[in-house]
Formats: structure tokens, C-alpha cells, sequence
């Protein structure tokens, strides 16, 4: 019995790595093997026939101005719009998952941005921030001056506003899987013994919506750094100094065929990635074993 037991266990081995095997081969060509060659790379002085320099590279990055630039805005656009994409999407999860007349409908509005293209969100979006656009034919319209909204200091803003919208939708979708997870019993004990809404808030929906608020909060960090798209169909390849991001940095490296510098840049952006990701599931597990 063990013994066919073993062969069954082997045979669907064998059958699970057969139908993995293209996707597998697939990751392997277009993202690990290539990423690989960029390490190399950004250790050499030069793609053929190069010469080993060590981390010369990395200190040059380093000591670019536009790289530290980038670097900082993406860090302060990451620190800044993923808090405020967390609060929004658990309040707006809170008030759909009770009794709302409209919840449906809101749900729907919610989701509808994750399937529009991205260059059609782009569009809207400049027509409604351009120099011409809606939004300063309003503010003309009730005697205020018009704000070149894309070349000034609130372009951050805008490029938060727009990564903001487009993922709301994603993480109410999680937090209300999370919050339709957590067993009923629990509101009625607490309904029992008096607790009032904002005791059962922060000591029951919190405390057992924590481990999709780390999950929710990785994929927002992740999706922040994706925001170059949006941010070079809106500005260019040289936006405004606050949304010049690491991407941009990259891009404009690539374009210099600069490749020891673009390949420094990268492994820098995945290490800091990396760390950012450890910590945060190693916090999430450290939770889990103190909620058991």
C-alpha cells in the first residue's frame, strides 16, 4: 500500500512539473536569465569584451544627481501615496461590506478602472489637467488663474491622485475578502458583552484584517513603483523635477546606451525592493505566530 502510495505521489509529481515546465522555462528565458546578464553587466566597464570593475559603476550611480533625484522622489511618492491608498481603499471596504442602498453600483465603479487600458486613463486624465484642459477651464471660468499642473509643483500630486484611482478598486476587493473571512461569532460576542463599534473596529476587524493589510500593503508598494507608465505617457521622457522617477533615470540610461549604469540602477531598485518585501513578510509572520 505505501509502496503505491509513493508511485501515486511521484506520478503527479512528475505530471505537476510537466504542465509548470513552460511557465517555468518562460520565467527563466525572459526575467532570470536576463537579470542575471545585468548583474554581470554592471560589474563590467562595458557590455563586449569587458573588463571586471567591481562596484565602480554603482558608486557612479550613486554619485549622479539624477539617480538620487529619482531615488528620492520614488521613495517619497511610495511613502506618501501607499498610506493614503491604504486608508481610503480599507474605509471605502468598511462601508461597502455593511449596508449600503447603492453597494452594488459603487462596487462596479470601484473595479471599473482596473479593466480600462492604461492609455485610455492617460488621456482622460490629460484632458483634464492640461493647460487647456477642463479642469483650469473651470477655475477660468470662476476668476481663478490657470496652473500648468504637469510642469509645476503639483504635478506630484496629480501623478498620486492618478495611481491612487486606478488601484483603489484592487485592494477594496481584498480588504472585503478579508473582512468577509472574519468569523460572525466574534461581532455577536462582542454585541453580547456591550463592546461598541469602535472596540470591535480596532480589537476585532483590525486585528484579523492585519494578515491582508500586509498583502495589500506589498502589492501597493509594488504597483508604486509600476507608476513610471502612467508618468511617461502623461510627461515624457523629462517630466517635472518631482516626478522624475528611478524608471525615468533607467530609461533615459537605456536611450545613452549606458548600459553598465542602467544594469547598476536596476539591481539597486531590486535590492531595495527585496528588503522592502522581507521585512514586510517577516513582520506579517511574526503577527501570525503572535495571533496563534
Amino acid at each position: 500500500m505505501l509502496l503505491r502510495l509513493r508511485r501515486l505521489v511521484r506520478r503527479q509529481g512528475i505530471i505537476a512539473i510537466g504542465f509548470l515546465a513552460p511557465s517555468i522555462v518562460g520565467f527563466a528565458v525572459f526575467y532570470v536569465i536576463p537579470f542575471g546578464i545585468g548583474i554581470l553587466y554592471s560589474v563590467m566597464d562595458q557590455t563586449s569584451g569587458g573588463e571586471f570593475v567591481g562596484t565602480t559603476n554603482y558608486e557612479n550611480v550613486l554619485a549622479s544627481a539624477s539617480f538620487r533625484k529619482a531615488a528620492m522622489n520614488t521613495l517619497q511618492f511610495t511613502a506618501v501615496s501607499v498610506p493614503i491608498l491604504i486608508l481610503l481603499s480599507l474605509l471605502l471596504a468598511l462601508l461597502l461590506n455593511g449596508n449600503v442602498y447603492v453597494k452594488r453600483w459603487l462596487r462596479t465603479a470601484f473595479v471599473l478602472p482596473l479593466v480600462v487600458p492604461v492609455a485610455s486613463i492617460v488621456m482622460v486624465w490629460q484632458i483634464l489637467f492640461d493647460w487647456n484642459g477642463s479642469l483650469n477651464a473651470w477655475m477660468s471660468h470662476f476668476g481663478w488663474d490657470r496652473i500648468d499642473w504637469m510642469k509645476s509643483e503639483w504635478a506630484i500630486s496629480v501623478l498620486t491622485l492618478v495611481f491612487v484611482w486606478k488601484n483603489l478598486g484592487y485592494n477594496i476587493i481584498l480588504f472585503l475578502a478579508g473582512l468577509q473571512s472574519i468569523p460572525k461569532d466574534y461581532y455577536e460576542t462582542a454585541d453580547i458583552e456591550g463592546a461598541g463599534p469602535l472596540h470591535k473596529l480596532f480589537h476585532i476587524t483590525i486585528v484579523y484584517l492585519t494578515p491582508t493589510m500586509f498583502f495589500v500593503v506589498l502589492i501597493s508598494i509594488i504597483n508604486s513603483f509600476h507608476i513610471f507608465r502612467v508618468t511617461y505617457l502623461i510627461a515624457g521622457d523629462y517630466p517635472h523635477d518631482s516626478i522624475y522617477m528611478l524608471q525615468h533615470y533607467m530609461n533615459n540610461m537605456f536611450a545613452a546606451l549606458d548600459m553598465q549604469k542602467l544594469t547598476a540602477a536596476a539591481v539597486m531598485m531590486v535590492i531595495c525592493i527585496l528588503i522592502i518585501v522581507s521585512s514586510l513578510l517577516a513582520i506579517e509572520r511574526r503577527f501570525s505566530r503572535s495571533l496563534e
